[in-house]
């Protein structure tokens, strides 16, 4: 039978900086660059895993407050960050609520939108780095 899951109360930290309050969608997209193992004789291609490529996106509001969207990514931008966690629920880590870490991950641009009318948002990208999952 397909289940879906309903996510109401995901948890977004960068380094020790809980962000989940002005997050509105984040999209990790896990990736290993191909790399073919072919050999002589092969009668198809072949790939191995290489490298991580990762790249998480974080949609955030815009806001100026101590801690928070401004106050955690304005020095972080042009750097490597440490750690960034990603967690379905507030729960503790489980098979059912797995703890993403992004270690080592690259910050090229912070860029907030300003539009009429709105609230101000900007979205991250933070690429590379080494991406796992932890169930405890």
């Amino acid at each position: 039978m397909a289940t879906s899951t309903y996510l109401s109360n995901p948890v977004i930290s960068i380094g020790a900086v809980d962000i989940s309050d002005q997050c509105t969608a984040a999209t990790l997209t896990q990736t290993f660059t191909e790399l073919q193992a072919n050999a002589f004789g092969s009668t198809a291609v072949a790939y191995v895993a290489g490298l991580q490529n990762n790249t998480l996106t974080l949609d955030l509001y815009w806001s100026t407050a101590a801690s928070e969207t401004y106050a955690t990514l304005k020095a972080l931008v042009g750097t490597v960050i440490t750690t960034i966690t990603i967690k379905g629920a507030s729960g503790a880590a489980s098979p059912t609520n797995p703890l993403g870490t992004l270690t080592g991950s690259y910050l090229p641009t912070l860029a907030p939108v300003y539009t009429l009318g709105a609230l101000t948002t900007c979205s991250v990208s933070f690429m590379g780095g080494t991406f796992a999952y932890t169930e405890a």
